[in-house]
Formats: structure tokens, sequence, C-alpha cells
């Protein structure tokens, strides 16, 4: 296969056997591997069952890792994420293959693999392999592959050396629940492990590595523009995070599924997009227990407001017992009812959240729904709820929201003019949810109030993004309609953006995009709601441009920078291009 060959194959996930796709890729033409292979646990995926005769997993392993050290540069590297039970014996086949270990990286997580008759297993080995010793790529010096020394950290010791060190070899989840094993003078790195409620997570693959914990091995072991290689590509994580930092990348994966719905996540990113998670969690993430008691009660009470009106007369230790046992029965109570959705479903779609109701009360737990609701959000943010593994994916696509996102949108707007301080709170409390609901319904009739909710969850979820993107756009509106569905007819109904006006020039109305834009306007302007539009806001007509990029994200980029451009009323405010 010769480069230009070679470049057709780069950008991708392939589907198919890493050790047959890798034998068609020329010598030396990856700079950086990244291999997370199955673990011979009997793990079951998609389309593999983890459970091979040892020899046989180890003659396999010896292939592949063969196939690996070929297709790297001279100056490559290989890194190697394996459990303990071949951790040993892969680090000896990958050194008598020829690789050099440069550094033994044990990534230690708290809600592990519960085992019987044994520790529970809480870690990962990350074997850092080179073929030549003497040329490698480690990138030491650059600003963002070094951590807060213990200096800056601890003591704030203005001896400290302000860009910080490299990491230590020891990498933790959660160090704040740690105190009595590890100090922070150690600096040791600290990575959430991918659990079931992050929003990090994918959903489709049940092994995902946290996208703060690959940035760390990519942008330190290879340079901009090199070749990153995931000969198991799984959920597409490596792939997903060379590419927002501006790697090329190919990956491997034997599932078609699975690389189906890794290439979607892939190309719903770009360059430069920001890694999921904490790039320092020792420096961000909260603590959940601190050894004063006393404080934590006082936090406890003023964090759960009307679950603990009594609690200012209650012992510090009394109210932690207290504290505790609610969110037990609130653990208890989402396990039963959430039927392997992640929370985020559970408070949004009103059955789901009846029936939590319905089960707190059961528990016969203090308190009313918005606080349950909200104590649940709390738990989570603290990692209390990691435990429980969301199974089933919200299948509320782009395409489906499509219809009604504007509603969305605008109901989530009128909802915040009110007063009400986020869309969570009106999530947690089902007075609110039904309010945002009627809005929503009467701009874009027809939808279930999960869809409505959904799309706003979907907004604010990709808020920040769309404005980073909107900063490198110029949008022209080069075509105008009046608010008659005979205008539109002439409208290809594909992709486009587009501004609702006013006759003040000053104070347009919404600015949206759109998958199709001649079916979102037939629904957006159509009786009675069109009422509305012109008679109480003012809408006169509209201006619009089909777009070119039919993704979803970059829609939302367009409409950001049409926002700040036009100072819409009915739009959501983050949303907005700084």
């Amino acid at each position: 296969m010769d480069d230009v060959a070679m470049n057709r194959e780069i950008n991708r996930i392939k589907h198919g056997d890493c050790i047959a796709g890798m034998a068609k890729l020329p010598d030396g033409c990856v700079d950086l591997a990244f291999a997370d292979p199955p673990f011979n646990i009997g793990y079951e995926y998609d389309v593999y069952h983890d459970s091979k005769e040892r020899k046989e997993y180890l003659d396999w392993s010896k292939r592949w890792i063969a196939e690996v050290k070929r297709v790297l540069k001279r100056d490559g590297t290989f890194w190697l994420a394996i459990g303990d039970d071949y951790a040993a014996e892969l680090k000896l086949t990958c050194q008598e293959i020829g690789f050099r270990a440069r550094s033994w990286v044990v990534w230690y997580y708290t809600f592990g693999v519960n085992c019987t008759r044994k520790f529970s297993r809480s870690h990962t080995h990350l074997f850092h392999f080179v073929k030549d010793p003497e040329r490698f790529t480690f990138r030491e010096d650059n600003l963002e592959n070094r951590v807060p020394s213990a200096r800056q950290l601890v003591y704030a010791d203005s001896r400290a050396n302000p860009q910080g060190r490299l990491p230590d070899d020891t990498w933790i989840i959660r160090p704040q629940d740690l105190t009595d094993c590890f100090t922070p003078a150690e600096d040791t790195w600290y990575f959430p492990r991918v659990a079931g409620t992050f929003k990090e997570r994918a959903g489709f693959h049940g092994c995902q590595m946290p996208e703060q914990l690959l940035g760390r091995i990519i942008k330190t072991c290879s340079e901009e523009g090199d070749a990153v290689l995931d000969p198991f590509a799984g959920s597409g994580t490596t792939l997903v995070v060379a590419k927002k930092l501006g790697r090329r990348f190919l990956g491997f994966e034997i599932s078609e599924e699975y690389a189906r719905r890794g290439g979607a996540r892939i190309d719903a990113i770009r360059r430069g997009d920001p890694l999921e998670g904490a790039a320092e969690p020792n420096m961000s993430a909260p603590a959940t227990f601190i050894a004063q008691g006393d404080l934590v009660a006082r936090k406890a009470t003023q964090k759960n407001g009307s679950v603990w009106k009594s609690a200012s007369s209650e012992s510090a230790a009394a109210t932690l017992k207290s504290v505790a046992l609610v969110e037990r029965g609130l653990t208890e109570a989402l396990r039963g009812v959430s039927n392997g959705y992640s929370l985020d479903r559970v408070v949004a779609d009103p059955e789901l959240n009846s029936d939590l109701v319905e089960a707190c009360r059961k528990l016969s737990l203090p308190g009313d729904v918005p606080s349950w609701n909200r104590m649940l959000f709390r738990m989570r943010k603290a990692g209390k709820l990691a435990h429980i593994t969301t199974e089933k994916r919200t299948e509320i696509s782009w395409e489906k929201c499509d219809p009604y996102l504007f509603a969305s949108e605008i109901a989530l707007t009128k909802m915040l003019e009110q007063g009400h301080p986020s869309l969570d709170e009106i999530l947690c409390n089902p007075a609110l949810g039904q309010e945002f609901d009627a809005i929503a319904t009467w701009l874009a009739p027809g939808f279930k109030p999960v869809d409505y909710r959904w799309a706003a969850l979907k907004l604010r979820k990709e808020a920040k993004l769309a404005r980073n993107r909107a900063t490198a756009i110029i949008p022209r509106l080069d075509k105008k309609a009046e608010l008659r569905e005979s205008e539109w007819q002439d409208i290809p109904d594909g992709a486009g953006v587009y501004l609702v006006t006013t006759k003040n020039r000053k104070a347009n109305l919404y600015s949206g995009g759109a998958l199709r834009l001649r079916e979102r306007l037939r629904l957006q302007f159509k009786d009675p709601a069109i009422e509305r539009w012109i008679n109480e806001w003012g809408a006169n007509g509209i201006r619009y441009t089909i777009a070119h990029e039919r993704s979803p994200v970059e829609l939302l980029a367009f409409q950001s920078r049409l926002i700040r451009k036009h100072h819409t009323t009915l739009n959501y405010l983050e949303l907005a291009a700084a």
C-alpha cells in the first residue's frame, strides 16, 4: 500500500478483524498506537465473547501486538491497557517482540468490578512502550502535559515552578474520597472511570476509557498531524480524542454495530472541540466526605431545604445518619424504576418520574418530589450513583427532535424569563415541568412531554460547543419569505438556518436551524400558533439560507452566531455566541 492508498484509509473506523486490517497497512505508517483489548475475563461484547483458552488468548495477543510493532514508525509509541489477569504475560510478550518499556502506569478507580472470594477489581494497567529507547515522542516540556505540583496544590509555595511538573504513574479516580490513603502531596493523576451515569458515556459499549486519560497519552506521545491507531476501537473514544486534538486516526472494530455508532460519534465532533471531563479533577471535583461532622450537617441542611426542616436541632452525627439513610432510599428507588435508563431520563420522563415518586413514598422517605429529584442530581455529581449502570440509551435523536426543537427552546426561554434558575430546576418540579410542556405543546402540538424535555436537554448539552464553533462562522441570510405556506413551496426540504424578523430590525424574534427547513417552517407557523407569532410577538417574515452542512451541531453553531448578531428575544441565551 502506497502513501496515497494509506491516506484513503485514515480518519475512520474500519469494520473487521484488527490483525487482518493491520496486515494491509504498510510498515512504519503509524506514530502512536493505543490498545484496550479484551481482557479475556468472560465479558460478552456485541459479537465477541471474551473467553478464550489461556494459550489461545496469549497466541492471539502475540499476533496483534506484532502487527502493531510492524506498523509503528521507528520512533513510534505503543500504549497497552490490560487487567490483572494477563498484565504480566502481555508485558513480557511485548518485550519479547522488541518493545522497550518506559512506564508501568496504574490507573486506580472506585466503583470497580465486584468479585467473589477475592478483593474487588479497581484498577487497570497501562504499559508505555517504545520501539527505539533513544528516539521517541514525549512532549514533557509542553505546558498542556504538566500538572500542578505539591508546592502549588498544597502549600501555595511561591517557589513552585509555575509550569508545574510531569504527572506521576498512579492515576486515581477521586482523591477527595481517599484522604486516609493518599495525601495531596503525592501529586497523582485523577481520571474518573466512565460510569453509566456520566454524560460522557457513549451508551452502546460496556467498556469506555475517559477522554481526559486518552488526551494525556495522545498529547504527550504524539504531535499534531501524527497518525494514531486503535486496533480495538470499541466506542471510538481514542479516535474521538485524536480528532479533537488534531491528529490523524485509524481504528478497527470487529462489531459492525460498534463501528457504525463509533463512526457517527466521530462525525459529530471536530478538531478543537474540548475533551469531556476535568483535565485535573483534583482541582475541580467536590469532596463527598468531610471529616468534620458539623460542617457536613450544616451543608446538608442548607442544600436539602424542606427535607431537613428540623436538622438545626439535631446533632451533626444524627444529621449525617439521616442524610445517609435518605440517600440509600433514593438509590434503592432509582435502581428499582430506572429500567436501565439514565437519571436524566428518569427525571425528564413524567412516567418514569411518577414511578420514582411512588417508590420513594413506599419507602416513607421524607421530603417531596422536587427535593428527591434535586438530591439525586447532587448524589450523581458527587459520584454516589456511579454503581448504577445505564444500559439503555434514550433514542431521541436530533432528527426526531428537528420538527419541535424550536418549541422546546422557546419554552425553556420563557420559563427562565419567569425567574426559574435552570432547566434542572424546571424538570425536578412536576408543576414547572407541566408548564414547560404546555408552552411547547402550544407551539408544536403532537409530541410527548419527554420529547420536548429531552430536546431541551440536548440543546443545553451542546450549547457551549456550538458557541465555540460559532466564532469561525459568518452567516449570510440571502433569501426572504413572508409567513405564508405558499411562500415555502420552493424552499428545498434540506438543512437550513433562518431568522424570524419583526418590523423593528433591532428586535428580531428567533434564530433557528433545521435539518428539514421547509417542514420546520410549516409546523412552526401553522394555525393557531401563527396568530401568536404575528399578533403577540410581532413577527412579519423570515430570512433564510440553505446550509451545506447537515450536522445538527453545525446548525446549532450557525444558530448561535445568528442569535448574537440579530439580538433575538426567544432563543436560549446560553446558545448565543460570545
